[in-house]
């Protein structure tokens, strides 16, 4: 038993090595998957065979067209048999996005929607539909499960505050009735694992998720951090000011009431992000003043965030991406006021380059990136059926 057991683990950890590899590197040959795993090439065939009968990898063909001999065939991920659902509730929208292993978006869609204020079961109703939708698209795929990205901090299972909705307290995913798995998570958390698996985000850096509230998610080592509890990141509590306006937190002068999404509008007179990148095209002042002092409360907070945490890299998402060329440098101007002296550099700053998809791409990537850890559960030759 105890060397079946040891068999199992190291197959287990073998086909991990084999799809990391296809999947970091694209298309390779059997010959140098061996050379890169350090595993025989009989096994490495062996593998590779499974995992083809299993629909997880696909042959594309000779790696050189027109060499002597017999030219290895390369294998790429295959996107004909699994896939993921990721799924958001946001203070203004609802999400949807299904992906699959080849990291091929299959359906998506985004729904605008006031939620704040609304019960949790009749957003959850809401998103229910919109999750059977892409259950619907997947058609033959096999759905490994799903992450729902929600606003505030979360923990076993747990959304504890959400104070843009008026939510806490709420078992979020348990209220969902789909026929997979479904596991919840910050939202800023999975944005910032969205910029690294399908953006340029660096293998360390911070994710500044700017939407009606603001979190982060702290990226170390192509690793998301999630601090002790699973609580880090609530970037949009940090105090700026201690005598600024009240914030839903309870506290006052957070950088929500600055550079929140709602704050920023009003403060340019606007009722959309749309119009606010409008006028700010024209050099509205109205506009250009509201985004100039909220990339300067933004630089405030990252300041506190660099000098803990010794950042060099700075992703600005959600609706902070369209107002970078805006906002950055009112941001970048404190920080070097702040930190120049002390550092001798700033952190570099960036738009994020997959804007409000972050999310919900995150939470369907994270169960793509559990599956190709993993992938023996699906091991069985491919054959059509929906949910797992």
């Amino acid at each position: 038993m105890t060397q079946a057991v040891r068999h199992d683990s190291m197959r287990a950890r073998n086909l991990e090595l084999v799809l990391g590899e296809v999947a970091g590197r694209g298309p390779l040959t059997r010959a140098a998957l061996a050379e890169l795993t350090g595993l025989t090439k009989s096994t490495v065939s062996k593998l590779v065979g499974d995992l083809l009968d299993a629909g997880f990898l696909a042959e594309t063909g000779p790696a050189r067209a027109g060499e002597r001999g017999r030219p290895g065939v390369e294998v790429v991920l295959s996107g004909a048999r699994v896939a993921s659902l990721g799924l958001e509730i946001n203070v203004d929208y609802l999400a949807v996005c299904l992906l699959d292993l080849a990291r091929t978006v299959r359906f998506t869609e985004r729904r605008e929607r006031d939620n704040r204020g609304s019960r949790p079961e009749e957003v959850l109703g809401e998103l229910q539909n919109l999750a059977e939708a892409a259950l619907a698209a997947a058609e033959d795929l096999t759905v490994a499960g799903a992450v729902l990205a929600v606003s505030g901090p979360v923990g076993d299972g747990v959304l504890f505050s959400a104070p843009n909705l008026g939510w806490s307290d709420v078992r979020a995913a348990d209220m969902l009735h789909l026929p997979v798995s479904v596991t919840l998570d910050n939202e800023a958390n999975l944005g910032a694992l969205g910029e690294l698996w399908f953006g340029a985000g660096p293998s360390d850096f911070l994710f500044v998720s700017g939407e009606v509230g603001i979190g982060a998610g702290l990226v170390v080592d192509s690793a998301l951090f999630p601090g002790t509890h699973g609580l880090a990141g609530e970037l949009g509590h940090v105090v700026v000011s201690p005598r600024g306006p009240r914030c839903r937190c309870g506290a006052s002068g957070c950088l929500e009431t600055y550079a929140g999404q709602e704050a920023l509008l009003e403060a340019a007179g606007v009722a959309s992000v749309h119009e606010l990148l409008g006028n700010l095209g024209t050099n509205d002042p109205a506009a250009v003043q509201a985004t100039t002092a909220a990339g300067e409360a933004v630089g405030l907070a990252l300041s506190s965030a660099v000098n803990l945490l010794d950042l060099d890299h700075v992703v600005l998402g959600g609706v902070f991406a369209p107002l970078f060329p805006w906002l950055a440098p009112a941001a970048e101007t404190v920080l070097a006021d702040r930190l120049g002296r002390l550092r001798g550099s700033v952190p570099t700053l960036a738009p994020s380059t997959v804007g409000g998809d972050a999310a919900t791409l995150g939470a369907a990537g994270r169960t793509i990136h559990h599956v190709l850890a993993d992938p023996g559960p699906f091991l069985t030759p491919a054959h059509p059926r929906r949910v797992r």
